[in-house]
């Protein structure tokens, strides 16, 4: 589903454009409640050097499309002249504002929205609308609120470290930290059931509740991909993953993160990585270099993780000694599939369940405090879900850049096509039409499905699914397709071209299917012989002569009249 806001492409727009959307967010962010500054709009705009219908205007561009990108060249987009109330009207909500709601009788925003409008009617001047007010109680930082409506030491009790040597962390998604560790199994394929390597996991952990609230299993490297598919998963509410893996426990994290906590390692310093978290406010942190103690959190999680898989057949250990008697290839019967659902289960129905001595409670537990407050602190509410939960996710994953021709688009020996790239076949670069350099857009895919891509238009401002030139092609996942393209370079072949690539994929599949075929004819057959066998132990346990005697009473299963042949039965029974 495209993206209906205006905010553009982070990756299209000018390193300009983007400094000025960062400086403008950067100013409005104590008025957002992620910050602790609880200075007046006033001061902050006269800081800032722009008027406070001004600083309205990006709260209110930002609130709607909840992008970083939103909020440049801000004054081109329409915004000019808009949302703008009198002086008068602007004076009548600041003052039931400050004497109505920020008051420990704590009045709804639709209460003191009737007051300003009933105040406004008596003065002869326009109602405001409930968008206008709600917007400007926005602005008010999350601390002042607190203070005002509640107490002073319920806001300090909010904002002051609960502990420990970890800086932040004060609630829920306050800080997450991500890092990487290669598990201690190997997994299988789906088809033969045979050894291929051991998988790589990236975990994301709420310092606060210590709830997991992201991960991501995969056979790749270390790299950007995994990074921004945990964090995506993080951001995103978990239900249809859950529905999906079959997995019947709650996982109530999600939202967007103040700030994430990473090592020092390359993938983590991509400018993909840099963009999305910008885009979305997110601050990043790196760790201190060599100061292992602030990554402790995310490496306790990765180790009793790992602790746990070492009782899975097909576990490498994490100790030579331990390995050494043990055949783990031999052993091994964990899917990629499998192990993801078996590790879901792990972190929903018995990580989150149990007691953390860090914090000495459940972090279900501990988040739900978080969110929804207890008698000593108030709750930092539910998160605000994504609208658009592709963008987010396209947002997150690597992109390639390629011009657009005659035929579409290729990207690792595959065509792609569809009309709406029509208009954009042969297309040149404004700025250097006279040299003929064709213009290039922008293109991402998900490895899971790389039958299509995502086309980012840059004049709609939206993203179009791509998919295959010739939609007669199976869909298959990048890593089928690397292995058909080893396959194809180690018979010495220089050229590749598409058909080759789905011809190898036909043979495969053809191969697989007859596997499969005959892995369930002889379990199936197995079954029966079994079921056959402990009928006939039955018979001999009951019978003192061993059966030989036994007639079995078909009285209510003979039809008369109808002839039966011998082993109909068997024939015309299906398999089960």
């Amino acid at each position: 589903m495209p993206n209906n806001t205006p905010a553009g492409n982070i990756i299209e727009l000018s390193d300009k454009d983007w400094e000025v959307a960062r400086k403008r967010y950067a100013i409005i962010l104590p008025l957002l409640g992620q910050g602790r500054n609880c200075l007046p709009i006033e001061k902050i705009a006269k800081q800032s050097g722009v008027t406070v219908r001004t600083i309205y205007r990006w709260i209110e561009k930002f609130a709607r499309t909840g992008s970083v990108s939103s909020l440049a060249n801000f004054e081109n987009d329409g915004g000019r002249g808009k949302n703008r109330l009198p002086d008068e009207v602007e004076r009548i909500i600041k003052t039931v504002i400050d004497e109505r709601y920020l008051t420990k009788q704590k009045l709804t925003i639709k209460k003191i929205s009737m007051e300003i409008a009933a105040q406004c009617r008596k003065a002869g001047l326009r109602e405001p609308s409930y968008k206008a007010i709600r917007i400007r109680v926005n602005c008010i930082s999350t601390e002042h609120k607190l203070s005002r409506r509640y107490h002073k030491s319920i806001a300090e009790n909010k904002f002051v470290p609960l502990g420990g040597t970890f800086p932040g962390g004060d609630y829920p998604l306050d800080v997450v930290q991500i890092d990487h560790t290669e598990l201690d199994i190997i997994i299988v394929d789906e088809v033969y059931r045979q050894p291929v390597g051991r998988p790589l996991i990236t975990m994301a952990i709420d310092i606060y509740s210590r709830m997991v609230v992201g991960f991501y299993v995969s056979l790749d490297s270390p790299g950007a991909l995994g990074t921004g598919l945990c964090i995506s998963q993080a951001i995103l509410p978990k239900e249809v993953w859950l529905s999906k893996m079959d997995i019947k426990g709650n996982w109530p994290c999600f939202g967007i993160m103040r700030s994430i906590h990473l090592d020092n390692a390359r993938e983590f310093h991509g400018k993909m990585l840099e963009r999305a978290c910008q885009e979305y406010g997110i601050e990043i942190n790196f760790r201190p270099v060599k100061t292992p103690k602030y990554g402790g959190h995310i490496e306790r999680l990765m180790r009793t993780s790992l602790n746990e898989i070492h009782a899975l057949p097909g576990t490498t250990f994490s100790n030579p000694v331990d390995r050494k008697n043990y055949d783990s290839e031999g052993k091994a019967c964990f899917t990629l599939k499998e192990l993801e659902r078996w590790i879901g289960i792990f972190i929903v129905e018995i990580y989150h369940q149990r007691i953390h001595t860090s914090i000495n409670t459940t972090p279900n537990a501990r988040y739900s405090e978080g969110i929804l407050g207890t008698n000593e602190q108030i709750g930092a509410g539910l998160s605000q879900p994504i609208e658009n939960e592709l963008k987010l996710r396209l947002d997150f994953m690597p992109f390639v850049e390629r011009s657009v021709q005659r035929y579409g688009v290729v990207i690792d020996f595959i065509y792609y096509y569809h009309d709406i790239l029509r208009k954009w076949v042969c297309s040149y670069e404004q700025s250097n039409a006279k040299s003929k350099i064709l213009r290039k857009f922008i293109f991402k895919r998900d490895p899971r499905d790389i039958s299509g891509v995502y086309f980012f238009d840059p004049d709609l401002k939206e993203y179009f699914w791509i998919p295959y030139r010739n939609t007669r092609h199976p869909s298959i996942t990048v890593w089928e397709h690397r292995r058909i393209l080893r396959d194809i370079k180690s018979k010495g072949l220089s050229e590749v071209n598409e058909d080759m690539i789905f011809e190898a994929y036909a043979k495969l599949k053809s191969i697989e299917d007859a596997a499969v075929r005959s892995t369930v004819a002889a379990k199936n057959w197995r079954n029966r012989a079994k079921k056959a066998h402990a009928i006939e132990n039955n018979i001999r346990t009951q019978f003192g002569d061993g059966g030989q005697n036994y007639v079995p009473d078909l009285s209510d299963e003979v039809e008369p009249g109808k002839i039966y042949l011998p082993f109909e039965d068997l024939d015309n029974e299906p398999f089960k």
